[in-house]
């Protein structure tokens, strides 16, 4: 995987799912900028109604290696589409759109 995937991380110690934007991949650990998945659909419905008093927002993060379980490309899996999909139609813009846009900086 390079930088600039959209990756779902599986975290351990203690157990979390992260998704995001790979930033960087190196042997020490993962730069993600991106949100827990606790949080997905929470962001996601504050991006698509433009609530400003919503303070979440992606972040960049470093996961030391020996936290990562695994990580998957977020791609679609035949009918069901991808987290980026779904983001994309729900939000009317990419999520590399979004980050472009300077919008998808944490308050």
């Amino acid at each position: 995987m390079k930088s600039g995937a959209i990756v779902v991380l599986h975290l351990v110690n203690p157990n979390e799912k992260y998704w995001g934007l790979l930033e960087s991949l190196a042997e020490a650990g993962i730069t993600l900028r991106g949100i827990s998945l606790t949080s997905f659909e929470d962001w996601v419905s504050a991006v698509v109604h433009q609530d400003e008093g919503m303070a979440l927002g992606l972040t960049t993060i470093f996961f030391p290696m020996a936290r990562v379980e695994r990580m998957f490309l977020d791609e679609p899996v035949g009918q069901i589409e991808s987290l980026a999909q779904s983001f994309e139609r729900r939000a009317g813009m990419s999520l590399g759109d979004y980050l472009d846009s300077g919008q998808g900086r944490a308050n």
